[in-house]
């Protein structure tokens, strides 16, 4: 495995590897990883010759300045993880890499960055735009790897490849929880072992609402998944949103789409958990 920091090295690398004919995989992630990216690399590597994993921090994406210097970053435990899971090039670019110059660049994604986390997070998606764009445009991979627990985030970049009709193939891998349920994330690194414990509760809402979709409406099911969570300390539910799995778009009954999703925020003190539940998905 091999670490590079700059995009003409990156580039280089790959150009050399294209030219001998070899496939390349692309992971993009902000480090601080955990299961949830290994079964990204761990597929990449499957499918190609050659996995890239980035890990870059991307400012252009928080609209917290203080969530930002929060964000757990553990460089060391991630290179050492992703030699021992079978990446080939790992890149950790700086700010300055991926933007030479500030990018203005604005996207339009109609309603898909209008709702849920573009409602909560303003111009987060364009960010998230940004680097991935970019990042593709260092590293021209054939396939890039998802993870479906950033279900809105795997909606729009599938868009903006869409969109931009860029060449490469989104392969959408599903969430990895902890034995007891709860997303893998990074953010859980900010959790204390009793915040933990609260927080297996978003995904035992979720799991017992899907048990209950024959019986409740989707009125009912929003009401009883919010209650449910925000009876437990410390936790807060910012939005629960029961929506069409492609157009992100809520729904008042379950005939309204033969794709539903159930996506969720809740702040588990200062600490912000996103997961989320197919309800159905029908041909």
């Amino acid at each position: 495995m091999i670490i590079l920091e700059t995009v003409s090295d990156l580039q280089k690398a790959t150009l050399s590897l294209k030219k001998e004919g070899k496939s390349i995989g692309f992971v993009p992630t902000m480090g601080a990883l955990h299961e949830g990216h290994v079964s990204l690399v761990v597929k990449s590597t499957e499918q190609n010759d050659i996995t890239v994993v980035s890990v870059f921090v991307n400012p252009t994406q928080f609209n917290n300045p203080s969530d930002l210097e929060k964000y757990p970053r553990t460089l060391t435990e991630d290179t050492a993880l992703l030699e021992k899971v079978g990446a080939d090039i790992v890149f950790v670019p700086t700010a300055k890499e991926i933007y030479p110059e500030p990018d203005t660049r604005q996207f339009d994604f109609g309603q898909l960055d209008k709702v849920m986390e573009g409602k909560y997070r303003p111009g987060h998606f364009n960010g998230v735009a940004q680097v991935v764009s970019r990042l593709f445009d260092i590293v021209k991979p054939d396939r890039a790897y998802f993870g479906e627990k950033d279900f809105q985030q795997l909606a729009i970049i599938r868009e903006m490849v869409k969109q931009y009709s860029i060449p490469v193939e989104i392969i959408p891998m599903p969430i990895i929880r902890e034995e007891s349920g709860l997303a893998k994330s990074s953010r859980n690194q900010r959790l204390s072992e009793k915040d933990k414990e609260a927080a297996v509760t978003i995904s035992k809402a979720l799991f017992k609402s899907k048990d209950r979709i024959n019986l409740y409406t989707v009125e009912e099911t929003t009401k009883t998944v919010k209650d449910e969570i925000n009876r437990v300390e410390p936790l807060e539910v910012e939005y629960f949103e029961i929506v069409d799995g492609n157009t992100l778009q809520s729904i008042t009954n379950w005939e309204d789409t033969k794709y539903a999703v159930g996506c969720i925020t809740v702040f588990c003190g200062e600490v912000r958990l996103i997961d989320n539940i197919t309800y159905y998905q029908k041909d």
